[in-house]
């Protein structure tokens, strides 16, 4: 009698199978080997990280941190109270995670039965996509208008008159400002997707480079839930820390699903030590915003480049008349690194980050070059 050779792999989830691998940006070390170049020569505008680093006070204070053979805090209470004077919201909203990608991957699992809906805004950021096709999720891509506005009449059509449709979209994922963009979602345009009978994730990583924060509606809508992070204004994007803010009765249930000891210990003294020091953070965002008005000009002045307004740390160009595959190739090689956009809807498109005056100099004069 013949037997077949079992597979471990023939246990694994379907969905797992033939999903599609997130593409993440390549380390710095390794990109300094594929370029040939020291680290101290790449302009590294390809991530929207912070070129101005963390709070000076943030390596001394890791320095001295005790205890790190010990767990840290799993409910992170001295960041959540930080957070609430921060915010003005209840630390007893507030969650926070390795990163906001945690708490994205975090809401899936709260909500998503496989073959749950849920309604992503592209383009945008790529996680709400990838998570939800991780937990099993029918994801619904109503695309923005070619200002990048939300079509939230689009989005309104997809859920029926009665609120307890079972085939109503569970979650609507919306990021303000938007990434790789940087519009804004106008208030109107948020009560009217608060009035769906679903879940808004806001997610506001970029805020502190715009205004008009909805963190504090959360405690009027049962349905919102905003997310935020340090990894650009605080410069933490190395430690991963996020946090957001969920309704009471949302948050009772996430506490139940959190893994107990999420955000590590350098994470929670990072973030504390950033809070206390955040003018001189704020004083970092402020040049940077300064930076994007500046360099908006220089991009308007290039006519192949066709700049975007935005209100974060990057600025979103359409190239016209060459190929923007072919212009990221030509910045690598003076070692100048830009994210490359050319999905449908977003053909021949480049995302610069905002580095130091010395910094976009160099990519200014490198593009009038070319």
């Amino acid at each position: 009698m013949s037997e077949t050779a079992f597979s471990p792999t023939l246990l694994i989830r379907d969905n797992v199978v033939s999903l599609k691998p997130y593409t993440p940006i390549v380390p710095f070390d390794i990109l300094s080997q594929q370029l040939n170049r020291d680290p101290s020569d790449i302009i590294k505008l390809d991530a929207n990280e912070n070129p101005y680093g963390p709070s000076p006070r943030v390596a001394e204070v890791l320095a001295e941190a005790p205890y790190m053979h010990i767990y840290p805090d799993p409910e992170s209470r001295n960041l959540r109270t930080a957070l609430a004077e921060y915010t003005g919201i209840g630390a007893e909203y507030l969650l926070v995670g390795s990163g906001a990608d945690e708490l994205i991957d975090l809401i899936m699992r709260l909500f998503i039965n496989p073959g749950d809906k849920i309604v992503n805004c592209p383009p945008t950021f790529g996680m709400y996509a990838f998570d939800g096709d991780i937990n099993a999720a029918e994801t619904t891509s109503i695309r923005r208008r070619p200002d990048f506005s939300l079509d939230v009449e689009a989005i309104e059509h997809l859920f029926t008159t009665d609120a307890q449709a079972e085939n109503n979209p569970k979650l609507i994922f919306v990021t303000s400002p938007n990434n790789p963009d940087g519009s804004v979602l106008s208030d109107g345009d948020l009560q009217r997707l608060l009035s769906l009978p679903t879940v808004v994730v806001l997610d506001e990583a970029y805020i502190e480079f715009s205004s008009n924060s909805r963190i504090q509606w959360v405690e009027q809508h049962p349905n919102l839930i905003v997310l935020r992070t340090f990894s650009k204004w605080a410069g933490l994007a190395g430690l991963r820390v996020g946090y957001g803010a969920f309704p009471l009765d949302l948050i009772a249930q996430l506490w139940k699903i959190k893994q107990p000891y999420n955000v590590n210990l350098a994470g929670q003294l990072a973030a504390e030590v950033s809070l206390d020091d955040r003018e001189h953070l704020l004083g970092n965002v402020a040049r940077l915003v300064e930076q994007r008005e500046q360099f908006y000009t220089v991009l308007d002045s290039i006519g192949w480049l066709e700049p975007y307004p935005s209100q974060t740390n990057f600025i979103l160009c359409r190239v016209k008349g060459r190929d923007a595959s072919d212009l990221k190739k030509q910045l690598a090689e003076h070692g100048i690194l830009v994210r490359y956009y050319n999905s449908s809807g977003l053909t021949d498109h480049i995302r610069i980050s905002m580095g130091t005056p010395t910094q976009m100099a160099r990519l200014a004069k490198v593009l009038h070059d070319l």
